[in-house]
């Protein structure tokens, strides 16, 4: 049978791709992006990271003792991601943004059903389900954020302390996506691997959706 990983690369390549040409991805590689997209962008990064070592945490404790090592792993994922929102804050606040306004608003609704998918997904159907979250999160990161900061810091002239996110997210992270890499590749019940291969593609589609409706909220107050 086929390793976990290399089933998620090839059979999530129609939900890759669904993402990949959302509208406001395609922009950016085309320098075409403004201030205010970048700042939606990373309003909803925010509010979707803030609850990577919760849920993390909720993972680790919905595991079986059969996947002790498991377990073993996400604790080291939870030192890792501890505290990455506030970069997000930091790098809004370099881009001119009130961080406290952003701490306190509220999520773009599809950021808050991505979330809210998550948590249900862990308790509901099973913690595994998480990991397709992290393969749709880091795969994409590490393929689009270091190109796409480039890409935003000559467009708009933003100081190098505007992109501790991506740029702590891009290439250099590379060791994160060996590291889930071998971490899926011990996993070989088939039908554990097609949990996490369901999990990715709904991630992939619930990721896209805060993409091709980033700043739509903030339009609706202006129109109404």
């Amino acid at each position: 049978m086929m390793n976990l990983f290399t089933r998620l690369e090839q059979e999530t390549q129609n939900e890759r791709a669904f993402l990949t040409r959302s509208p406001i991805i395609q922009h950016v590689f085309q320098g075409d992006i403004t201030l205010n997209d970048y700042t939606a962008f990373l309003r909803e990064a925010y509010h979707h990271v803030k609850h990577t070592v919760p849920l993390l945490m909720a993972t680790g404790a919905a595991l079986p003792e059969s996947k002790e090592w498991l377990r073993e792993a996400v604790g080291e994922y939870i030192e890792e991601e501890m505290g990455h929102q506030e970069w997000i804050l930091n790098d809004l606040a370099s881009c001119g943004v009130d961080k406290e306004q952003v701490r306190a608003s509220q999520p773009a609704a599809a950021t808050e059903l991505m979330v809210a998918y998550a948590y249900d997904a862990i308790q509901r159907k099973n913690p595994l389900c998480f990991f397709g979250m992290v393969f749709v999160l880091e795969g994409t990161s590490i393929a689009l954020a270091d190109d796409a900061a480039g890409m935003i810091k000559q467009k708009l002239g933003l100081p190098g302390s505007a992109f501790s996110y991506l740029r702590s997210h891009g290439s250099l992270d590379q060791e994160h996506i060996v590291f889930f890499r071998d971490l899926m590749n011990r996993i070989d019940d088939k039908a554990e691997q097609d949990l996490i291969i369901h999990s990715a593609k709904m991630f992939f589609q619930l990721y896209a959706n805060i993409f091709r409706t980033l700043g739509s909220s903030e339009q609706l107050v202006e129109a109404a």
